[in-house]
């Protein structure tokens, strides 16, 4: 088992497959205008897969395919249909903005995906649209319902939750995902990139979430799925659904943290949070072996030494603070969460 110096396995693997999106939303790609990527840069499907088995080989079993949207990526199924062959057969999942989801839910179902999270931070159309800059709240329930349509379990909604943006819908998201039995996950607000001007103030914490949604619903704790699942799940005492917190800024989770990213343009990325990526493009390109390959993600992975959650906790809590400009991170739209 590939384990790096805190003696974390690389389980899971998430691939941006574009850093393309249809969305501005305000806490992820808040600029209107962005240099995209030339599509030169962007890995093959053919170089997707077999990085994407080199690290099955290493240990990883999931694999979440993320932008970016990674539906604005051209015949998307074909390379699910490709990572579903592999040897080893990872767990498939895709997390989508949902706008395109229903023209092309049976065919990603065909493909071999199973799992799908669709991101829904509002369901009121005029917000949601304040939000996206440019969604259409409409067809995002469109693709959610298809994908129910078309079989796909479990379907996740993932919503962050801003201080005074659509903090007042929680219990209307819960209601909503009760209703038509759909799972939900609710994400504190974080620091990520460099261009959404996070605060604390704008951080509604997930104990503060617990709080509203079990005045009306009591929870049970369930916990972490594997131990190490980024979110902490609550089943409602009366059976009808569960829900999640993915609780980053107050509870950081980065001592059971497993997953590995890979960029559009071929980095390998060992912290949602992180700087810098290491090059892996070039050197498939320039003709490296399988074995050459292993030997390079070996290594990084074994130096790997991230806890930028647990880092970012104790400056919160020391007298100086916590400036998310002290730290320049990769920004959303190459690593997709």
């Amino acid at each position: 088992m590939l384990c790096d110096i805190y003696h974390r396995p690389v389980q899971d693997l998430r691939i941006s497959v574009t850093d393309r999106c249809n969305f501005r939303c305000t806490y992820c790609m808040p600029l209107d205008e962005y240099e995209w990527l030339a599509k030169s840069e962007i890995l093959s499907f053919e170089e997707i897969t077999r990085l994407a088995r080199l690290f099955v080989m290493l240990g990883v079993g999931k694999i979440r395919l993320t932008g970016g949207e990674p539906l604005a990526r051209r015949d998307l199924e074909k390379l699910i249909a490709k990572l579903a062959a592999l040897e080893g057969a990872p767990e498939l999942c895709l997390t989508t903005n949902g706008s395109l989801l229903a023209e092309k839910a049976a065919a990603l179902k065909a493909a071999g995906l199973r799992r799908i999270n669709v991101s829904i931070d509002s369901l009121k159309p005029e917000r949601f649209r304040q939000i996206t800059k440019r969604g259409d709240l409409a067809k995002v329930l469109d693709g959610l319902f298809a994908a129910k349509h078309h079989g796909f379990h479990p379907i996740k909604i993932n919503t962050v939750i801003e201080r005074g943006v659509n903090d007042d819908e929680i219990l209307d998201l819960v209601e909503f995902s009760r209703t038509y039995g759909f799972a939900i996950r609710f994400i504190e607000y974080m620091d990520v990139g460099n261009a959404n001007h996070w605060t604390s103030e704008k951080m509604v914490s997930k104990q503060e979430i617990l709080a509203i949604i079990s005045a009306k619903f009591p929870l049970r704790e369930v916990g972490r799925v594997k131990g190490s699942a980024p979110s902490v799940d609550y089943q409602f005492v009366d059976g009808r659904g569960d829900i999640g917190v993915i609780a980053s800024v107050t509870e950081p989770f980065c001592t059971t943290c497993t997953r590995v990213r890979l960029t559009a343009d071929g980095r390998l990325v060992t912290c949602l949070f992180s700087s810098h990526g290491y090059d892996l493009k070039t050197l498939m390109r320039n003709g490296a072996s399988d074995t050459e390959l292993l030997d390079v993600i070996s290594r990084i992975w074994r130096g790997r030494r991230d806890r930028y959650s647990e880092e970012r906790l104790a400056a919160l809590r020391s007298p100086r603070g916590y400036d998310p400009q002290d730290h320049k991170k990769i920004e959303m739209i190459s690593l997709g969460g």
